[in-house]
């Protein structure tokens, strides 16, 4: 029987209890527009979401050639036929009435519309002017971790053997990177270890930095369901704010900002000195026990307390935890990764699993997450900056190995130096060596630190910027030209989620008015620019997805990505299958490393590795002295201060974050009616100490101001840490509710205009986490509330001091615990 719930108010909806080691009940979640009968939906096409990493599958309604509505995939191993809220209504956002459906081009200091042909001849016409005068470091390309693996192979292929620029990433570099280069450094290889399906095995789970109440909400609804079922899992939670995940905790953490490695130090101290740790596996699998043992030993539990400012019996209490079970999961996100000690960090909670033989097995799983649904493509295909198929830049012949896949001379391949990541790249661009830069599918006039530096740099007359995007945000509105793009359900991809989960995503409907698949416009650009391989052919020899795959899979062949055993058409007989998937595992691999470690040997390895306190490359003679026979290498790092710390001009820690109702900069779910409603802008968190010693309360405006510029929204109290703010980073300038905006020299209210350009050393990701912030009151609330969400971490402290979050009628899907409800229609098209 289908029970209908407003999925606003209950974001997680109902509860299916079960067991450990039993296998998650289905519970297909659908939600159809208003109006829409179910009777009415003339077919169901094959998807998986792109709002967040997890990629849950789902199938979209369609009638009269518009989508009407959506429903999880009850066949599917990653969600079991749940979707979350951003799932069942951000789909409505693809019919908003300010799409861009024609191109635009800067005249005369505004956007005017035109055809598709002066806009690309105006790119193709700038990139060939500047290869000419200036050369292929002249040329950036800078994506996104929302488009399909087709797309960023191909823009890889254009980038590197077309323009042959080292220029080229993705925002993944504000939310993944740390992942990956965590994984490199300790595994010599990227790619997820562990799977979901280690959360119905695991005896405890250990969430460091990771909120996945909210950003993956649906592989909370599984944590919830085991939580209530039998031999339920135990909770470590460290987050400094209260969220779903702290209030379920067994052991909560709520440590200062920057203070990661400290903390993991001593978890490390405590499991060798109380000699919880697996030897055998050590000695198998493992080098730099020693080294280790001897840098954590004065790591104790109270010497990291005094550091962390959290109680010494709470981290026993959680090493404890750690350290006993016989089946741990630990998932790793942002409040690891946007700190300044980032992959010194997440290396640590890898070191604690090797260390204690937490891999390769049911329950026994690492995850290193994904903030973005694609963001796993961008670096099998080498958007990023990486090489495609995790080969390494500096290993000469798998240069050589790559330029015969894309058949060119290995010189043509940038590798004398590491790919220029994101920060460097907008550096080069302020500076001038970067000419022309082509945005796609991002928005970094709000998600990228320091806005009003951002903003100047992409006003600049000598640069030249293309940005390809749905809507006019506020990104596009500082371009030169602006390609009106389609996006999922307009578009047929494979995308791949954060446990290497392969889905298909079919087109639906058409995309409004011109707009055109990213593949397309990609295509398009290769062939004016009239891209030759080394023999006078085509350099990209592929014209629709499906061949784009195929390529994708030859490239992909023999390395730890393996493609080979994929075809769209068992992607579409099935749904959702882990790479990789070759001849020996034709149903994908659950596991890396349940027989050993299999990448890290110095011929095979992605990287060599880097310093985890300078950043600094290493190279293969170091890496071959270190570890010559492949094996998991275990890389000690001693905790060093944020680089930013309060002082009595800026006396708050300042870190930035989502909500469960939103994605990035709200792009697409602030047209979505009912997640708009429910998030309508941004919030302040600020503690009950904190707001009581300064005479603050709940809906006050205030201004934060950081090192680097300004932001006003107004106040939730919560229970955060005191000494902490917290500010949603979806909100820019431009109100996607209504399509206007203030202007961007108006006091804002994105919280990148109060954080500062600052990077890991090692994966170069931002430090959205570690600013520092004074307050200031603008005006009192007088009883008007928070916009902030009460049903998750910025729930009021005090009971009624705001109305409940909720999204009525509108919001109302239901959810059925039987298969499909109408039938299994799902692959016709």
């Amino acid at each position: 029987m289908e029970d209908a719930t407003d999925r606003i108010a209950q974001p997680w909806g109902d509860r299916t209890p079960y067991g450990r080691q039993e296998t998650w009940p289905a519970r297909v979640d659908t939600f159809l527009k208003a109006g829409v009968e179910p009777g009415a939906v003339e077919r169901w096409v094959q998807s998986a979401s792109i709002l967040h990493s997890d990629g849950d599958a789902m199938d979209i309604a369609v009638a009269d050639g518009r989508m009407v509505g959506v429903r999880g995939r009850d066949v599917d191993r990653v969600n079991r036929g749940r979707l979350g809220p951003k799932d069942l209504f951000g789909w409505q956002a693809n019919a908003s009435r300010d799409r861009l459906t024609r191109p635009l081009v800067r005249r005369d200091g505004r956007l005017v519309e035109t055809d598709w042909d002066t806009a690309m001849d105006l790119v193709a016409a700038r990139s060939r002017e500047l290869l000419e005068k200036r050369g292929p470091g002249s040329i950036g390309f800078y994506t996104s971790g929302q488009l399909f693996l087709e797309e960023y192979y191909t823009l890889a292929v254009l980038a590197r053997a077309g323009i042959g620029t080292n220029h080229l990433d993705g925002n993944t570099r504000l939310c993944t990177s740390t992942a990956a280069e965590a994984l490199k450094e300790t595994f010599g290889c990227d790619g997820q270890p562990g799977s979901y399906d280690d959360f119905d095995h695991a005896d405890v789970v250990a969430l460091f930095g990771h909120n996945i109440a909210e950003t993956q909400p649906v592989q909370w609804m599984r944590l919830l369901d085991r939580l209530e079922g039998a031999d339920p899992p135990r909770l470590l939670c460290v987050d400094p704010r209260p969220t779903q995940v702290a209030r379920h905790a067994a052991v909560h953490l709520a440590p200062r900002g920057g203070t990661n490695v400290a903390l993991l130090n001593a978890l490390l101290h405590e499991t060798i000195r109380h000699d919880r740790v697996d030897r055998d596996f050590i000695a198998a699998h493992t080098v730099g026990f020693e080294e280790l043992a001897e840098r954590v030993a004065d790591c104790t539990p109270k010497w990291a307390a005094d550091i962390c400012d959290v109680p010494t019996a709470r981290i026993e209490e959680a090493a404890e935890l750690v350290g006993t079970t016989d089946a741990l999961v630990s998932t790793v996100l942002q409040g690891v990764y946007q700190s300044h000690q980032a992959t010194a960090a997440a290396v640590q909670i890898n070191n604690l699993h090797l260390i204690r033989g937490m891999l390769g097995r049911p329950g026994a799983g690492l995850l290193q997450m994904n903030g973005q649904p694609t963001a796993q493509n961008t670096r099998e295909c080498g958007a990023n900056g990486d090489l495609p198929g995790f080969r390494n830049w500096q290993n000469d012949s798998h240069v050589a190995d790559l330029a015969k896949v894309w058949n060119v001379e290995p010189e043509k391949i940038p590798h004398y130096a590491p790919p220029t990541h994101a920060m460097q790249m907008y550096r080069y661009a302020e500076q001038g060596s970067i000419r022309m830069l082509w945005i796609s599918g991002t928005n970094p006039a709000v998600s990228l630190p320091e806005l009003s530096r951002i903003r100047s740099i992409l006003t600049q007359k000598r640069l030249f910027t293309v940005v390809q995007d749905l809507f006019l945000t506020e990104t596009a509105q500082l371009a030169d030209v602006v390609l009106p793009a389609a996006t999922w359900g307009e578009k047929t991809g494979a995308l791949t989620n954060a446990d290497r989960t392969v889905h298909l995503s079919e087109k639906a409907v058409e995309p409004p008015g011109e707009a055109r698949p990213d593949l397309d416009i990609f295509l398009d650009y290769a062939r004016r620019m009239d891209f030759r391989d080394k023999d006078g052919g085509p350099l990209i020899t592929w014209a629709d997805p499906e061949s784009a795959f195929e390529a994708w899979k030859r490239c992909s062949a023999g390395r730890p990505c393996d493609y080979t055993g994929l075809t769209y058409a068992k992607l579409r007989g099935t749904s959702g299958i882990q790479w990789p998937c070759v001849e020996s595992a034709p149903e994908g691999t659950a596991r890396l490393y349940a027989d050993g470690i299999s990448w890290a040997h110095p011929d095979l390895c992605e990287s060599y590795g880097k310093d985890l306190e300078t950043g600094a490359s290493q190279e293969v003679v170091e890496y071959r002295s270190l570890n010559p026979d492949g094996k998991a290498m275990l890389k000690a790092a001693a905790y060093r201060p944020a680089h930013d710390e309060p002082d009595e001009e800026y006396p708050f820690q300042l870190t930035t974050g989502r909500t469960v109702y939103h994605f990035h900069t709200r792009t697409k779910t602030g047209r979505a009616p009912q997640l708009r409603d429910a998030a309508p802008d941004v919030w302040v968190e600020i503690s009950t100490a904190d707001a009581d010693r300064l005479g603050l309360g709940e809906g006050d405006l205030v201004e934060v101001t950081g090192r680097r510029g300004a932001l006003r929204g107004r106040l939730r109290v919560t229970g955060i840490r005191p000494g902490l703010l917290f500010v949603p980073f979806h909100y820019g300038y431009w109100d996607t509710g209504n399509g206007t905006g203030p202007g961007p020299d108006t006091p804002g209210r994105a919280a990148n205009e109060a954080t500062v350009t600052d990077w890991d050393p090692v994966s170069k990701q931002p430090l959205f986490k570690t600013a520092t912030a004074s307050l200031t009151l603008v005006e009192r609330g007088d009883g008007r509330p928070s916009p902030a969400p009460t049903t998750a971490a910025s729930a009021p402290a005090t009971v009624g001091a705001a109305h409940p979050t909720a999204g009525g009628e509108a919001a109302h899907a239901t959810q059925s615990p039987t298969e499909f409800p109408h039938g299994r229609e799902e692959g016709a098209r």
